[in-house]
């Protein structure tokens, strides 16, 4: 493949598998891409489906296509190493998807119909659960017993995995009828967390294990709410990284630091800045 100097080559689907396959030559290739194996290239993957997100969070959507051709080529090396042990191919991996997506979408590719948004949401849940007890009798599980729960990743997001395992056994019919529940419960566990905290011996396991409780019912009500856990301590922590941003430039603009001023200078130009941004927001 050459490149002319006047003209910018475009490139396919499969020239990226070539140079994929050129990367992990064992005469020609790049030294660390052979290094590589299915265990180290994750935390790359897991990096760069973060940079994903965050130019698509500050709609950044011109270095798009940038970020995703670098979480396409996480797939290819996948799919490069599964052809170098004969165990699948990137046409694997595509054969997969477009079976899957147009089995869990009868209602676009049959002729089957839903009312309702839930009733597809149900059915797309409903083919997941199948797909799921397919795959334990394929394992021909004997000795232990099998779990709604088995196929979560351990290596999820805290926040996310426990949103996916709450949006897992709400499916069987293990959640609370309304977000009434979930509500109910936080302040259940916020007055376990308090109990904790005024004990008259503090046991750090027993605050861990009580914040913990907390935090996974606070998700549990952001679930029902349909908002993603990580997408909205995201956008918290954007917010308070914005807001403290200000509170240092008011500072600097009276010559001081956060090290000079105090916590009641700090907290009354926080509020400022906050009044000044919903002033913007009118």
């Amino acid at each position: 493949m050459k490149n002319t100097s006047n003209l910018k080559q475009q490139y396919d689907i499969n020239q990226l598998i070539e140079i994929m396959s050129q990367l992990r030559d064992p005469i020609k290739g790049c030294p660390w891409d052979l290094k590589q194996d299915y265990a180290s290239i994750v935390k790359h993957t897991i990096e760069e489906a973060y940079e994903v997100a965050d130019v698509i969070e500050r709609k950044d959507f011109d270095a798009l296509p940038n970020e995703l051709g670098d979480l396409l080529f996480q797939v290819i090396f996948y799919a490069q190493l599964g052809k170098e042990q004969q165990r699948f191919d990137f046409n694997d991996v595509v054969n997969e998807i477009c079976t899957k997506l147009i089995r869990r979408h009868p209602h676009v590719f049959t002729d089957q119909q839903f009312d309702t948004e839930q009733q597809i949401n149900a059915n797309w849940e409903n083919e997941k659960a199948r797909e799921r007890a397919e795959k334990q009798f394929e394992k021909k599980q004997t000795q232990a017993a099998s779990s709604l729960l088995d196929d979560i990743p351990h290596t999820m997001p805290a926040l996310s995995r426990a949103a996916k395992i709450q949006k897992r056994v709400a499916h069987h019919g293990f959640d609370w009828p309304s977000w009434h529940g979930s509500m109910d419960k936080i302040k259940e566990e916020l007055e376990e967390v308090e109990q904790e905290l005024v004990a008259d011996i503090i046991v750090p396991e027993k605050v861990n294990e009580e914040l913990g409780d907390l935090l996974f019912a606070v998700v549990n009500l952001v679930r029902t709410q349909g908002v993603d856990p990580e997408q909205a301590l995201r956008s918290a922590n954007k917010k308070f990284e914005r807001r403290f941003r200000g509170v240092e430039a008011r500072l600097a603009k009276q010559g001081m630091t956060t090290q000079d001023a105090t916590l009641v200078q700090m907290d009354a130009i926080w509020d400022q800045v906050k009044v000044s941004e919903k002033d913007q927001d009118k």
